[in-house]
């Protein structure tokens, strides 16, 4: 198998980590482009597993890390706290894009059939992806782990935003190690400023391609909820419920091993792809 790293530049000139995985061949493979979650990157628990599982079913699987998720040079750590502290939606479907358009240009030694391109994300960056997917007219088809299916998880709280702006950031924690994230304003603002660019529900009823939801029915980080009504957007959708897994399907980080409803996510996801991208 192939695996090698990769890196672009933003189109703040900020460089974005990637990873590529595919099967040695002759043939062009169809692409999976893979955005991560809120507080996730390119290296976080499953994702590599992931990719390989995604490489040796036929695919060509990258993975990416958001240029201001953090995460620098080190890749499993949170070492560059400034930029999560100045990270936006904007600056992340900017990303994506960056990543989209890198394909033809950059990848050019690899086996890559552009005509055959997914995207796929894992809770916020599933938000990412649809909206990636409802404005990039090459995408052939979309699944989504864990999705968001809206942004506005504080925006809508006025004591919140008040908050927000008065000591210019909100802290978050990272539960694995104990430290404290901060988001900056800038995040609240990017969004305020054009709340309907950032609409996934309405992303999602615009979308002209298959879109398979995958999402466990006890995700205790995004309901279940947030994927039915996805499904009842986005008309081309397929709904596929992990009866009683959990917003990471039971992985972890440090990666401790594969999981039951992990498998089933996985499973799931390749006979979508194999039914729509290939």
């Amino acid at each position: 198998m192939i695996e090698r790293r990769f890196t672009l530049t933003s189109a703040r000139n900020e460089p974005i980590r990637g990873d590529i995985r595919y099967q040695e061949t002759t043939t062009p493979l169809p692409v999976v482009v893979i955005s991560h979650g809120f507080k996730g990157f390119k290296d976080w628990g499953f994702h590599p597993y992931l990719g390989r599982r995604l490489a040796e079913a036929g695919y060509c699987a990258i993975h990416y890390n958001f240029s201001r998720n953090g995460i620098g040079d080190d890749l499993l750590n949170f070492t560059e706290l400034d930029k999560f502290r100045e990270n936006t939606f904007s600056v992340e479907i900017d990303d994506l894009y960056t990543v989209v358009d890198a394909l033809e240009q950059e990848f050019t030694g690899d086996p890559l059939d552009l005509s055959r391109l997914a995207l796929m994300g894992h809770s916020r960056g599933g938000g990412i992806a649809i909206l990636g997917a409802s404005h990039l007219p090459e995408v052939s088809c979309l699944v989504t782990w864990s999705a968001v299916s809206t942004f506005d998880r504080y925006q809508s709280d006025p004591q919140v935003i008040d908050m927000w702006r008065k000591q210019g950031y909100l802290e978050v924690k990272n539960a694995r190690t104990g430290q404290i994230l901060q988001m900056g304003v800038e995040l609240v603002d990017d969004y305020l400023r054009d709340p309907d660019r950032f609409d996934i529900l309405d992303a999602a009823a615009s979308l002209e391609i298959p879109y398979g939801i995958i999402h466990g029915t006890a995700d205790e980080t995004v309901p279940f909820a947030e994927a039915e009504a996805l499904h009842r957007h986005a008309r081309h959708s397929t709904l596929i419920p992990i009866d009683g897994a959990g917003h990471t399907f039971g992985a972890t980080h440090p990666w401790g091993g594969t999981t039951d409803h992990l498998e089933r996510a996985i499973q799931e996801t390749i006979m979508f792809f194999d039914q729509h991208l290939n």
